[in-house]
């Protein structure tokens, strides 16, 4: 299972593990069990500190646990953990086996105090770079609080549950036997449903903060970069977001990131995080911001208001706040979210093996998800509201090459359809006005991105298109508020243009600190 290499590094990661911890496996006749058996006498050969077996009497099978020794496992892998989740398998073990998380000790201390019993599934897919953070903050509970269990299911492996229970997009959490969330989470967010009280104890903590010089509002490339450089300043800094790494965290392959020959999305926002915490930075995040109001004059307090209540004031603010997925807008699209409807076929394609899916978009991303779809769905159909199709020619040739790919030109999709999930579409042809539907059990919208400005319209100057007007210098129409980024009026929509806007936009809100007074009080 494990070729050399792997093997080298792994061993080296065990000799970490503080306690004895056994790899317990329920399997079956499957050869995804003996795989599964293979594995785990794999890594117990790797460390004396490590045993496997395979007489366990979990539910779902194949499947393992990691546990230590004398204890039941709560910690289930439903599935191979390769690909993306291999590195959820590593924090496992060292974690289970004694190796202290990289987690701050407030937070481990919140997940001690959890009261109850919290059942925990998770729905991924090997493919889907968003569900390991998923799984691995999930494992990390279960490893701190004997009351919270964790199993981790390949929706690819366990087809008829997933029907079952209509698992559409992942990674797609269960909390003892409920829905509880879908689509990417951090360790902080989930703490925050499951800990009622959290919500009201973080705002109070975050309001009582001291106003800062410069507060970031977003934490993807322009946002770290508009924060590091702050810090480097030596003045008060803080950045608030709802995730870290924003759009990057939805990116696959990266291979134009200069002096970085080749990385992926989550990797980058890794890096971009570490980055910004080697700085005397305040993050706070997973936090979405509800509105902001502007200083009163030049060098008086900006105020930004989260959606949990709590309030921070700062000098200057840098909105950063990136893009997000561009929705098509018609009746049964957001009604059918998770239910078919999708964004990311790298993550949510494997769910829809067999089946007949639409890929709405004929730009390089949705010819691109094109081909992939085709490689595991029953038929592809593409559909291009402009009468040509935008993506590279290489892209257009190989889709052009697939026997169970078509492609629909000049076609407008006016509805999604269905009852407890998606069934269809429906789309005009632009050239006649006549109106067709097609028979679907999936929609993967590609179509690009719109700016995350909302909470801004009403107080700086935007586009029709929602993005934030700015000068050369990064400065908005209102004294004070700068921006950096996809969601403003830059041209070209690049993570490197993103890190040089961002870094350009601090240096512009130092000048403006430097250069104007605070008011007296």
């Amino acid at each position: 299972m494990l070729d050399d290499n792997i093997k080298v590094q792994l061993q080296a990661y065990l000799e970490k593990v503080v306690q004895p911890i056994a790899l317990v496996a329920s399997l079956d006749d499957s050869d995804a069990s003996r795989e599964m058996g293979e594995l785990i006498h794999e890594i117990a050969a790797l460390s004396d500190k490590v045993s496997a077996r395979e007489d366990g009497q979990f539910g779902r099978r194949p499947s393992f646990g990691v546990a230590r020794v004398g204890e039941a496992p709560r910690i289930h892998f439903a599935g191979l953990p390769m690909g993306h989740e291999f590195t959820s398998l590593i924090l496992a073990l060292l974690q289970t086996g004694g190796h202290p998380p990289k987690v701050e000790p407030e937070t481990l201390a919140q997940i001690r105090t959890l009261e109850g019993e919290f059942r925990f599934e998770t729905f991924i897919s090997l493919s889907c770079h968003n569900c390991p953070d998923v799984v691995q903050a999930l494992n990390l509970m279960a490893v701190v609080n004997p009351a919270v269990s964790h199993v981790m299911i390949d929706g690819a492996l366990f087809q008829d549950e997933v029907e079952k229970r209509q698992v559409m997009a992942v990674p797609n959490v269960f909390l003892n036997g409920q829905p509880f969330g879908q689509g990417r989470m951090e360790l902080a967010g989930i703490l925050t449903k499951t800990d009622p009280g959290a919500s009201s104890r973080n705002a109070e903590t975050i309001s009582g903060k001291e106003p800062f010089d410069v507060l970031v509002i977003g934490a993807g490339p322009a946002g770290s970069a508009a924060a590091i450089y702050a810090a480097r300043k030596g003045i008060r800094t803080g950045i608030v977001a709802e995730r870290f790494g924003g759009q990057v965290l939805d990116t696959l392959a990266i291979e134009n990131l200069i002096s970085v020959k080749e990385t992926e999305g989550p990797k980058l926002a890794a890096a971009l995080e570490e980055h910004v915490r080697h700085y005397d930075v305040d993050v706070m995040s997973p936090q979405k911001v509800a509105c902001l109001i502007p200083a009163s004059q030049p060098g008086a307090l900006a105020e930004v208001q989260l959606e949990n209540g709590a309030v921070l004031k700062a000098r200057v603010v840098i909105l950063a706040t990136g893009a997000r997925w561009r929705e098509m807008n018609v009746p049964g699209e957001r009604e059918f979210l998770a239910k078919g409807v999708a964004y990311c076929p790298h993550c949510d394609g494997p769910l829809f093996k067999g089946k007949r899916v639409a890929v709405i978009g004929g730009g390089n991303s949705g010819v691109e998800a094109a081909i992939d779809l085709a490689g595991v769905t029953s038929h592809v159909t593409l559909l291009e509201f402009a009468p040509e199709l935008r993506a590279d020619n290489v892209l257009q040739a190989k889709l052009a090459s697939l026997s169970n790919a078509t492609v629909i030109k000049y076609a407008q999709t006016v509805e999604v359809t269905g009852t407890d999930k998606v069934d269809g579409l429906v789309y005009q042809d632009r050239a006649s006005g006549e109106i067709h539907r097609l028979d679907l059990e999936g929609i993967f919208v590609q179509i690009g991105l719109s700016p995350n400005t909302d909470f801004v319209k009403e107080t700086v100057d935007v586009t029709k298109g929602g993005e934030i007007a700015i000068d050369v210098r990064g400065q908005t129409s209102v004294h004070g508020v700068f921006a950096a980024g996809d969601c403003t009026t830059v041209p070209y929509k690049q993570i490197i243009v993103a890190m040089g806007e961002g870094a350009k936009a601090s240096l512009s809100a130092f000048d403006y600190l430097i250069r104007t007074s605070a008011p007296a009080d």
